[in-house]
């Protein structure tokens, strides 16, 4: 079965913003429980910001590959790698070992946007709202890709906003 790259689970609002002061800028309880069963015994790939927002570091039941230039940097549970090829490489080595399909780009937004060209598959949360924040995705072509799957959540007292989830892949 040959594995995949994956952009997300990553959740943006309206315009594009994706964090906050090194958070998540929103509180979505349904979204983390979506990212948690997407992820879920999979590699995930994300960057050393994205790594020093985890609220619990490692994310448990997945391969944490985080990307650094810092030679020194050493966090306790991940691997760390200095490039992109080498993280996807490291991730399809242990996907493939696991009997999973996939590798999953988590963040930060320099990290997914050069996912997003290799990816086959991306999950993207539609957080209706604008908020304040510090962190933006640029926008998405979605040429050449087809939506697969999209549910939609209302806002209520574990969703601080309404939101679409929405699974594209390439081709």
């Amino acid at each position: 079965m040959p594995v995949i790259l994956s952009a997300g689970p990553i959740a943006r609002d309206r315009n594009g913003v994706i964090g906050k002061g090194g958070a998540l800028p929103w509180r979505l309880k349904s979204d983390m429980a979506i990212f948690r069963a997407v992820t879920m015994g999979k590699p995930v790939i994300m960057g050393r910001k994205t790594w020093d927002s985890l609220p619990k570091k490692p994310l448990v039941g997945r391969t944490n590959i985080v990307l650094s230039r810092d030679g020194s940097f050493e966090p306790q549970g991940a691997i760390v790698c200095e490039t992109f090829s080498e993280a996807f490489g490291i991730g399809r080595d242990q996907a493939e070992d696991d009997s999973r399909d996939e590798v999953c780009v988590i963040g930060g937004a320099s990290i997914f946007e050069l996912a997003l060209a290799r990816a086959r598959r991306l999950y993207l949360t539609e957080v209706d709202a604008e908020v304040e924040g510090d962190v933006r995705l640029s926008p998405i072509d979605e040429t050449g890709w087809r939506e697969v799957r999209t549910q939609h959540y209302p806002a209520s007292d574990d969703d601080q906003y309404a939101f679409t989830f929405r699974v594209l892949e390439r081709g």
